[in-house]
């Protein structure tokens, strides 16, 4: 299943659609010219759909839109702690070569968690993730997100690292066997809004008494409807349909 998210993945690139077009194109332009310029002309109007944002910002919207926004001073009672699930820290790789702790876009899955901290001293924090690359060097996520939390002065027993799951689902079922972990108690599930739909349906599933706290949205509550750009087009259709493709995919292995 690990393997086939990555093969999905790369499926879900447009960049990567345009570029087979374009091949095919130049396979078959000198023997049937007339098919040839088609697939010439179906690149080009894909790129031109690509580069349209309010269409992938509408899925993505859509997605966000699932569970209600928290304050980041709301208090918290009743709660346990926070599972905090990965991808908010850059590469191993990138990693290796520095001393400072490196987040990347989603970075609010770790910012957002500090400010819940702040406002509820009390809570303990479970972060998951080990290597989510196909080929990944260097150290697994959770370290990564250790050097992260440890600059800001949370360590100790408070925080909890689950540092071999390698995706959403593995996230749930290995977060739940840590020691010390009650998964039927209150915790908060803190990931990316556009990715909460999933992450709440995986967690409950495997048993987990979750409450949604989504971070790191992408989209208002509107578009710019002239709103194009090759590169920004690009990055959001592949977030739309990745996430769209790995809910299917989930629900048809029975994972949600």
């Amino acid at each position: 299943m690990f393997i086939a998210s990555k093969i999905l993945a790369l499926i879900t690139q447009p960049l990567l659609w345009v570029f087979v077009l374009l091949l095919l194109s130049l396979l078959v332009l000198r023997r049937w010219p007339r098919a040839g310029r088609r697939l010439v002309g179906t690149a080009l109007a894909v790129l031109v759909l690509m580069a349209w944002k309010p269409l992938p910002e509408a899925i993505i919207r859509q997605l966000e839109s699932r569970y209600p926004e928290m304050a980041p001073n709301a208090k918290l009672e009743g709660y346990v702690g926070v599972v905090v699930l990965g991808g908010a820290t850059e590469s191993g790789r990138t990693q290796m070569a520095h001393v400072q702790p490196m987040l990347n876009d989603a970075a609010e899955r770790m910012t957002g968690t500090v400010a819940v901290l702040r406002a509820n001293p009390q809570l303990r924090v479970l972060f998951t993730g080990g290597e989510g690359a196909l080929m990944g060097v260097g150290q697994s996520e959770a370290e990564r997100a250790k050097m992260f939390f440890d600059s800001l002065g949370l360590s100790g027993p408070q925080v909890q690292y689950e540092s071999a799951s390698r995706n959403t689902y593995e996230n749930a079922v290995l977060t739940a066997k840590l020691q010390g972990v009650d998964p039927t108690q209150r915790w908060l599930l803190v990931t990316s809004a556009w990715h909460m739909p999933r992450s709440m349906a995986t967690f409950a599933k495997a048993g987990w008494n979750v409450t949604a706290y989504p971070v790191d949205f992408r989209t208002g509550d509107s578009s710019d409807w002239l709103d194009f750009s090759m590169a920004g087009g690009a990055v959001e259709w592949q977030l739309a349909l990745h996430e769209l493709v790995g809910l299917l995919a989930y629900k048809l292995t029975g994972r949600l």
